[in-house]
């Protein structure tokens, strides 16, 4: 039980980074979606677990939309 907590704890952190880091430091990006990455990667794994599937695709979606954005960053 422990460990899903950690996992949606994780998550929060990483969301809450990249919602600071977008607003108030602009110039790290692209640090704001590498941030929001792993969020979404924290939280899909709680979803997972929990099989919360909605959630699943919120996160995949948000995953795919932070892998494109720095796909487009570095090339």
């Amino acid at each position: 039980m422990m460990g899903i907590q950690i996992l949606q704890w994780a998550g929060t952190a990483c969301l809450l980074s990249m919602y600071v880091l977008m607003s108030f430091f602009p110039e790290l990006y692209p640090w704001n979606i590498v941030a929001g990455l792993f969020g979404g990667l924290f939280f899909f794994s709680w979803a997972y677990i929990v099989v919360n599937k909605p959630q699943m695709v919120v996160n995949i979606a948000g995953m795919v939309v932070c892998v494109a954005g720095l796909v487009r960053y570095w090339y």
